[in-house]
């Protein structure tokens, strides 16, 4: 007769509680996760750097958290559940206290990097549990999808509960949020979790460091070049091209690496299936799609002076749709529909949502109008995530699917980091195109730019200004306005590139049937979260 296996938590402990608090105790990493860029301008003020210094912040927390996804399982299975939860959780706290305390960005860099590695471990930890739990295919797929549901209404999630926070204290005051928020679960877990191991013990012995620290400097320094790259004119500088140069001689090594160990860190065999690097392609896509909302923001900032509470509010619309989108994708992958029956509509919504917005962009604008077009790009958003990532882990067999898990969450790495460089690159050419353009059209003896600078002056003087001084601060005014269109075409050229790249994905989904030959589960129950 088999050997009875432990229980994982103490009777008294009620098994819907205990699921309901597992993933409670996922939500403040996911908050801190992308905590900086919910309000980029107070947070650089804060620590006193520049906003890409921010953007890097966080690109190290993922970097962290893809870096030591593989390594993190030999830790799980060395390790006791309770005892294992014990020491990532109480690390995350530390973290996050370092991170209230300090007020320098380059202390702020490593701990962010060390936050999402034990980000790595506390999620894997809770849906591990949860999975090993359900028997059934839809259970665990109704799991995955409230997990990646979770995360991906982080960022309007993170905007309407820390804007009036932030508002009205230190940005750090969220850190302390996050402390105490870990707290009463940490307390509760403590007590009614048992030493039960989900695994066979295997000691800590030939720990293959050596392809996590050079996976994780590649990723540190892709997310380098992105955000700076544009800062610092590409490869004309040697810090650019130096990190260029290491990053190509670190893929070849790493290659080179995984083909030769007998265990490696991530099976490159994944690659030899189609639809695993269809979905990969998509899922690329979708992350660069995502990121674009994040002009709307700016825009509501800069050009409509909506304050971050306001703009808060708006994203709700954004949230509700993103929360629909995941329900809706959810009882289709139960429902076993073709996958094209999934992506076409949401790709379909993104497409919309970018076309409305590059109609919608304008110097002078009421909010009202934005509310449809941030509603469908979060459904689409929704619709897209956790069917292409049960795509891509269902296209290979089940004994590479950690790795297939692992490679789409590095390609959602590298499409966080393409978006910010895409969107930096684009935001100083098409300004600086425009800028010059309106200036090639407009002078002073410009019947409309007369007009504009005669009312202005008439104004500041009327106002008690001295007439020199009015014509000055009419001229910067007139500048200011041109600034203003630059950025709104700046917005609508991107926003055009994004339509014409979403009309590309649309029919690559509907021209390519073999798509539908995947069949869309999860087949282990011991899968980690991509």
């Amino acid at each position: 007769m088999a050997k009875r296996q432990m229980p994982i938590f103490k009777r008294w402990a009620p098994e819907w509680l205990v699921k309901i608090i597992l993933f409670s105790m996922t939500l403040p990493g996911i908050i801190i996760f992308f905590l900086p860029l919910t309000n980029i301008n107070a947070a650089a003020g804060y620590y006193g750097s520049e906003p890409a210094d921010i953007q890097f912040s966080v690109a190290l927390f993922y970097a962290g958290y893809v870096g030591f996804y593989c390594l993190e399982r030999r830790f799980f299975s060395f390790l006791a559940a309770k005892e294992y939860f014990l020491i990532f959780t109480t690390l995350q706290i530390a973290a996050c206290l370092i991170c209230y305390f300090t007020r320098e960005v380059y202390v702020l860099f490593p701990v962010r990097f060390i936050q999402g590695m034990l980000f790595a471990g506390n999620v894997n930890l809770s849906l591990t549990l949860i999975f090993t739990r359900l028997s059934s295919e839809r259970g665990r797929e109704i799991s995955f999808s409230v997990f990646f549901g979770i995360l991906i209404c982080a960022l309007p999630f993170n905007n309407l509960i820390t804007a009036d926070l932030i508002d009205s204290y230190n940005f750090n005051i969220v850190y302390k949020t996050a402390i105490f928020s870990y707290l009463p679960g940490l307390i509760f877990l403590t007590l009614a979790m048992t030493n039960y191991r989900p695994n066979v013990r295997f000691h800590l012995y030939k720990l293959d460091w050596q392809s996590f620290a050079v996976f994780s400097t590649i990723l540190v320094l892709i997310g380098y070049i992105t955000i700076f790259g544009q800062e610092y004119y590409w490869l004309e500088d040697n810090r650019i091209l130096g990190s260029v140069i290491t990053i190509v001689t670190l893929v070849l090594l790493s290659i080179f690496r995984q083909n030769s160990i007998k265990r490696p860190y991530i099976e490159l065999r994944v690659f030899k299936y189609r639809n695993f690097k269809v979905g990969l392609f998509i899922l690329f896509v979708m992350y660069i799609c995502r990121f674009a909302s994040g002009i709307t923001n700016s825009y509501f900032a800069t050009e409509l002076h909506l304050d971050p509470f306001y703009i808060s509010y708006i994203n709700i619309f954004n949230l509700s749709g993103l929360v629909i989108g995941v329900i809706i994708a959810c009882c289709m992958v139960l429902q076993k529909k073709k996958i094209q029956y999934v992506w076409a509509p949401g790709f379909l919504m993104l497409l919309l949502f970018h076309a409305l917005m590059y109609y919608s962009f304008d110097v002078q604008a009421d909010e009202f109008n934005y509310y449809i077009p941030l509603f469908l790009q979060g459904l689409g958003v929704g619709l897209i995530m956790v069917p292409t990532i049960i795509f891509i882990i269902s296209s290979v067999p089940a004994s590479i699917g950690p790795s297939a898990a692992a490679t789409a969450l590095a390609i959602r790495y590298f499409g966080f980091c393409a978006s910010i460089a895409l969107i930096n690159f684009f935001e100083l050419f098409e300004k600086s195109r425009h800028y010059n353009a309106f200036q090639d059209h407009i002078t002073v003896i410009d019947p409309f730019v007369k007009d504009f600078l005669h009312k202005q002056t008439a104004k500041l003087t009327a106002k008690g200004m001295l007439e020199d001084h009015a014509v000055k601060a009419s001229n910067k005014l007139l500048v200011g306005r041109i600034n203003v269109q630059d950025h709104v075409r700046f917005a609508m050229d991107y926003y055009e590139m994004m339509v014409w790249l979403l009309a590309g994905a649309l029919l690559l989904i509907l021209l390519f049937p073999y798509l539908n030959r995947t069949a869309l589960y999860l087949k282990s129950r011991r899968l980690s979260p991509a």
